[in-house]
């Protein structure tokens, strides 16, 4: 069993029917440990080893699609959200289905025996395939090409947003970015999009706020500005900036904000701020749904520090 450990181990604690008949382990060895629950079947063909032993059996977003990956056998390649699950990129609704492209009649839906994963048939080159922590994958830049084409602006410039941020393509990648959406359905709208992207921006919600400010005709002149005080000391750094008004923008995501010990510093911040002349505005992920709410609190608190 050591060697099944190693395995698991690599593979979000996962194993496939397969792996076991490599390791020498028989079909009624796993049935064996399916019975006594030691064993849990994920998907067709592939098994959570010690489920016994852990608290919570559920598996994460990564862990799922690394089991749809497995499932679809050694030509199963992840693919739109779930390959952006796998990069680390943010700015899409939450998916509970599993995309999976996969060569010629695998992929057929029964094929693979579970419904919350969808099969596809992309034509992939080799350059557009990668593995990620052991799941084979479309590269990033392929991923938020695909993505692009498939979801609205406001989450499409995020992915994008995203993935320049975390560093998975830089500004050369562009051009290539470019080229990879050409020719392709729903081309014409993106290519406008990735105009709009800027790595700077650090969260989902920061892409939208200034989406929605470019769209209102309040764009901020600067992203991530670093505030000084008088004597040169930086005070704070902040997600949007309109310099000559003294006008602050900032994304409030909820997990760290509220926070106590995270109130406390957001206090401390915002008071340094205001004494050095500055009117701080705060915007939230349901303010980014109305178009025109973002862009009239900006306009008045332009207004006011003129």
């Amino acid at each position: 069993m050591l060697a099944v450990q190693r395995l698991v181990e690599r593979q979000d604690g996962l194993i496939t029917a397969a792996q076991c008949r490599n390791l020498n382990l028989s079909t009624g060895q796993v049935k064996w440990y399916l019975r006594r629950g030691m064993w849990r079947t994920v998907s067709r063909g592939v098994y959570l080893v010690d489920a016994d032993l852990r608290a919570d059996t559920s598996l994460d977003a990564k862990a799922l699609v690394r089991a749809a990956v497995l499932t679809g056998g050694p030509h199963a390649v992840a693919v739109l959200e779930s390959a952006a699950v796998v990069h680390g990129l943010h700015g899409l609704r939450p998916e509970s289905r599993l995309h999976v492209s996969l060569p010629g009649k695998l992929a057929v839906p029964r094929r693979l025996g579970d419904t919350s994963v969808v099969p596809h048939q992309f034509t992939l080159a080799d350059d557009e395939v990668a593995v990620v922590d052991g799941i084979t994958v479309t590269t990033p830049l392929r991923t938020v090409a695909d993505l692009m084409l498939k979801v609205d602006r406001l989450a499409a410039v995020s992915v994008l947003d995203s993935a320049l941020n975390k560093g998975l393509l830089t500004e050369d990648d562009l051009p290539e970015l470019h080229g990879s959406i050409a020719r392709r359905r729903g081309a014409v709208h993106a290519r406008a999009w990735i105009d709009l992207a800027n790595g700077l921006a650090e969260s989902p919600l920061e892409t939208r706020s200034r989406l929605r400010c470019v769209d209102g005709k309040v764009p901020p002149d600067e992203l991530q500005a670093v505030i000084t005080d008088a004597t040169g000391r930086p005070i704070a750094r902040v997600d949007l900036l309109w310099r000559a008004a003294r006008v602050i923008g900032e994304a409030d995501g909820g997990e760290i904000h509220d926070r106590p010990e995270a109130v406390f510093r957001d206090r401390e911040r915002q008071n340094a701020l205001v004494n050095e002349g500055y009117r701080v505005i705060r915007f939230t992920w349901r303010d980014t749904l109305d178009p025109r709410t973002i862009p009239e609190t900006v306009r008045r608190a332009l207004a006011r520090s003129s």
